[in-house]
């Protein structure tokens, strides 16, 4: 299963989200089952502050992370296009047959940090959920763990 999540810039929640993912697969021990790709359609220089700020908080940091284009090739090769906040039509190739979701969240940018760290922890629960789901499918018996 290979999962993007992807938004407009890769400079905030999608890089959360990437983050969170990585975490989970770690936490889990499914490195070689589940596989990560973030980017935007139209990348910032670099990841937002704030989400840096935020995301350090609890442990994991961004800040050398860059933001990236998404390519056309990637996007064939997930199975889930996850968009955080921007419809999939965008985002996904009118050839794509994989599932998308849209997250509908609360760009970061710019905001106070209490603020973003409600977006962070949304999130965090969505990213394990999404997991828990996943190894459900799977047949997994560790789903929750």
């Amino acid at each position: 299963m290979n999962v993007a999540f992807v938004c407009v810039q890769n400079a905030g929640r999608s890089q959360m989200a990437t983050a969170f993912a990585e975490q989970e697969r770690r936490r889990r021990g499914v490195e070689d089952e589940i596989g990560v790709v973030t980017g935007g359609t139209q990348p910032a220089d670099h990841v937002h502050e704030e989400v840096v700020t935020v995301m350090n908080e609890v442990g994991l940091d961004l800040s050398e992370r860059t933001p990236r284009e998404v390519t056309f090739e990637e996007l064939q090769a997930v199975d889930m296009v996850i968009t955080m906040g921007c419809s999939a039509e965008d985002v996904c190739p009118a050839t794509w047959d994989g599932e998308n979701r849209d997250w509908g969240l609360d760009d970061p940018d710019g905001q106070d940090l209490d603020a973003v760290r409600g977006i962070r922890d949304e999130i965090r629960e969505r990213v394990v959920a999404l997991f828990d789901e996943i190894l459900a499918d799977a047949g997994h018996d560790d789903v929750g763990n």
